[in-house]
């Protein structure tokens, strides 16, 4: 009890305090890099890029994400090893249940069931939704409340048992086959892909749900010490969502979600480094390094400006016409911020928040008349936001202008 309210009173309460991703012991040369590139970016922005690159589609506008406090709140617990917890159970089902000792409830099967039968099964592994929890256990409660919570004395013995070690990973197999995926190397956790990948891709593009269970999948993997095999997998949805672009669908998700089931503060800036090397637009990246001024050549930009609202050519091309004949303040339309659901921060919730999340992965930007419209991939309503000033600079001199964006909404799941 005092353990939960000594946590309660300092639980983290922004996106930045639950990240420790780009703290001090990052690689000082690395980060520079990376504001170096950053700052090319944006001096490319600003009109410094080839004729060829200005002369491409005007109305390619690029837009702002945010990141979700719920999600990065959700996977700080899970890295802190839940420090509000005040109490655990004793009976060590989730154990019981990979010893064949027990079924899985409410359906009754016993594992063995599952390693012989259900493998290349896909439409019972898809609309089965009570058995992720007892293949893939992890300390706060999932979707069938029938499944009990894993406990540290379970991990404990989990780890000295040869058979329960065995029957895990063989479910695994199962789960990556079933995304299209298979296990090259069951020493390092190494991913490639299936034989049917195609198929299986195209599936798990469209079936954002099953992101779900891949954040499932991966937090249990780091409670049972399988380090390896959660980089491993991240590392392969990164490629094949940033470079094969195979899995566009699943891009937010990984960064979002996957790559901060990982623990080790370096390996997820391995991770997110390679993935801001692939990512389109680079200045569009919100996971780097948190902000700080760098001095360039043409002022001074946020060294991580990767979230930053970037303008379409023809709105900078009226900033540089107005600016040079009376440097007045102008109202510009651009960048947009996808609507975000933030629901109850209350335990399971973050669920609701990753579908959401998905959901607003596929966009369409139209800029027309200084209005930019966001239509969005699932049915959630587009609300639109009240002017904020925001300031932009254009060559060494300063312009102020007033940035519409679109809003951040609650969005209720359908």
């Amino acid at each position: 009890m005092g353990n939960s309210l000594f946590w309660s009173a300092r639980e983290p309460a922004t996106v930045e305090e639950c990240d420790s991703t780009w703290e001090s012991d990052s690689e000082p040369e690395e980060q520079q890099a990376l504001a170096q590139k950053t700052l090319a970016t944006a001096e490319e922005a600003r009109g410094g890029g080839s004729g060829e690159d200005q002369n491409k589609d005007n109305l390619d506008t690029s837009f702002k994400r945010k990141r979700s406090y719920f999600a990065a709140r959700d996977l700080y617990m899970y890295r802190h090893d839940y420090p509000a917890k005040s109490r655990e159970n004793s009976g060590q089902v989730n154990l019981k249940f990979y010893m064949k000792e027990i079924p899985l409830k409410p359906d009754g099967i016993y594992i063995d069931d599952i390693l012989t039968t259900w493998k290349g099964d896909y439409d019972k592994l898809e609309n089965n939704h009570t058995y992720i929890q007892w293949l893939f256990p992890l300390r706060e409660p999932g979707l069938n409340w029938h499944a009990e919570e894993l406990t540290t004395e379970e991990i404990k013995e989990f780890l000295k048992t040869k058979e329960a070690k065995s029957n895990y990973l063989q479910g695994y197999e199962i789960m990556l086959d079933f995304f299209g995926m298979k296990l090259e190397d069951k020493n390092t956790g190494t991913v490639a892909r299936a034989s049917n990948w195609k198929e299986r891709f195209q599936h798990l593009n469209e079936s954002e749900h099953n992101y779900l269970r891949i954040t499932r999948i991966l937090k249990s993997l780091g409670e049972f010490k399988f380090e390896s095999f959660q980089i491993g997998l991240v590392h392969f949805l990164l490629y094949e969502a940033l470079v094969e672009e195979t899995l566009p669908n699943m891009l937010h998700s990984a960064l979002e979600y996957f790559v901060y089931t990982i623990k080790s503060r370096k390996e997820r800036r391995k991770l997110l480094r390679f993935a801001h090397q692939h990512y389109k637009p680079p200045e569009n990246f919100i996971w780097g390094p948190p902000r700080k001024e760098v001095s360039g050549a043409k002022g001074t930009i946020a060294k991580s400006s990767l979230s930053e609202t970037t303008l379409s050519a023809p709105e900078k091309t009226r900033c540089e016409d107005i600016s040079d004949k009376s440097r007045t303040n102008v109202e510009l339309a651009a960048g947009t911020e996808l609507a975000s659901s933030e629901t109850s921060p209350e335990t399971g919730m973050h669920q609701k928040e990753q579908l959401t999340d998905q959901g607003n992965t596929k966009v369409e930007n139209v800029a027309a008349k200084n209005n930019i419209f966001v239509k969005e991939k699932s049915d959630h309503q587009v609300t639109t936001k009240p002017k904020v000033p925001t300031e932009i600079k254009i060559g060494d001199q300063a312009l102020q202008c007033q940035i519409q964006n679109v809003a951040d909404t609650d969005a209720t799941e359908k």
